[in-house]
């Protein structure tokens, strides 16, 4: 049997055998086994465990809303349908509405259905506060060096995020950190991208000066542009989504489904609360989901609404279905992998709750199959000039006539009726 070392697979050090060499299917079985014992030897039966709410900045900020009130009257649950909290909001006066901003620019910034220009204004206070706190961690001579050089970092990452022209749409300094940016006008947009990026993803990986491409920053503001430079007329804006707390590590997290079903039940809050057009119409909605990503794209298919068109996942390590049929969604079902990504030789199967279920570029599963023409690696995807960021301009904006598909799957750009 022959092997192969897989540049940047954290797996080559397994000897993982050359593609189509004698065995394969014997080689991955194993490998599935040890997998799943190491997890287990290591971790312990903890992929049901359930994850203990972080205390931080946030909590205070909702404990302390939930005691307010304005104008004698108590303020709305942060937790509302989007609908209640946008009426609520439309009864207050601007002075009344940057009044709660300043006050609670952590519940306001993160409030599905209030003003967009609102939460854009509050997030833009939470980050200067978290900037400032951050600057004296850093002169703390109580925390460790690493920890004043983690602080140093923070602060940097936050004097980004306070450049003018940035819309942010969340922000969560708690912990690792969760975020979201807004690239393009989405008050006005016909369709919304989302991305949805995968394990190891915080406020400190939320952009990169290297390999830019392989931050959620960096592929949502790459898709964007694709998609402007792919049908200019259409009305589009992208979302660079790293609000959900996302696994540290190739470890049990990241084999498990804990993280995904709650990165779930906050992607669905997301597009719910996604403004109306000033046509007031709901608009089309593309996921593209990286890797751990296509997790939770995959737990999240059957909650959504139908205003989700779209579900593109690429590197995935496995949706937890079977079937694109399981999926539960009218959503249409799009696959990449491109040739030299490690996530091939991970096993897709479901052991005891370890393990994400089938292939979705599987013939079998049913998903349609997308060529990655010019992708390198499992984080390429997203750069310039890829026929996998064509694919997912095209899809973004409803050109399904521009996919192209992958050789073994050529109808996959004849997209039906969703039914």
């Amino acid at each position: 049997m022959t092997y192969f070392p897989a540049p940047g697979n954290p797996l080559s050090g397994l000897g993982v055998p050359a593609p189509g060499a004698p065995g394969i299917t014997v080689w991955r079985a194993v490998l599935a086994l040890a997998v799943v014992l190491v997890l287990l030897a290591t971790s312990g039966w903890t992929a049901a465990r359930k994850h203990q709410a972080e205390p931080g900045p946030r909590a205070a900020a909702v404990h302390a809303w939930k005691k307010a009130s304005l104008a004698g009257r108590p303020l709305p649950a942060p937790d509302a349908p989007p609908g209640r909290i946008a009426h609520y909001f439309h009864e207050l006066s601007r002075a009344q509405q940057r009044d709660l901003a300043a006050r609670f620019p952590l519940v306001v910034g993160n409030l599905g259905g209030a003003p967009l220009e609102l939460r854009y204004r509050a997030n833009r206070t939470a980050l200067l506060q978290a900037r400032d706190t951050e600057r004296k961690r850093m002169r703390d001579e109580r925390l460790t060096e690493a920890g004043r050089s983690q602080a140093k970092h923070r602060m940097h990452r936050f004097t980004s995020m306070l450049s003018p022209q940035r819309q942010i749409l969340a922000f969560d300094p708690t912990g690792r950190g969760r975020a979201a940016e807004v690239f393009g006008d989405l008050r006005d947009a016909r369709r919304v991208s989302v991305v949805v990026p995968g394990v190891d993803t915080e406020l400190l990986t939320f952009e990169k000066s290297a390999r830019q491409y392989s931050a959620p920053v960096g592929m949502a503001d790459a898709l964007q542009q694709q998609q402007h430079a792919t049908r200019p007329g259409v009305d589009t804006a992208t979302i660079a989504w790293a609000d959900y707390t996302a696994p540290a590590g190739l470890g049990v997290d990241a084999a498990s489904g804990g993280d995904a079903e709650d990165g779930a039940v906050r992607l669905d809050d997301l597009v719910r609360a996604l403004p109306a057009t000033s046509a007031a119409a709901a608009p089309e909605v593309a996921l593209f989901c990286h890797s751990y990503g296509s997790v939770v794209c995959g737990v999240a298919a059957h909650r959504l609404p139908d205003s989700v068109t779209d579900i593109a996942v690429a590197g995935s390590p496995g949706m937890r279905a079977d079937n694109a049929a399981q999926l539960g969604t009218r959503a249409h079902i799009w696959a990449m992998r491109d040739a030299d990504d490690w996530i091939a030789d991970v096993p897709h199967l479901d052991v005891g709750g370890l393990g994400h279920g089938a292939d979705p570029v599987a013939a079998g599963f049913g998903a349609r199959h997308l060529s990655a023409r010019d992708a390198v690696g499992h984080t390429g995807y997203f750069v310039p000039h890829t026929g996998s960021l064509a694919n997912f301009a095209a899809i973004g904006t409803g050109a399904y006539q521009d996919v192209v598909c992958a050789s073994s799957d050529p109808g996959c750009s004849l997209v039906p009726d969703a039914s």
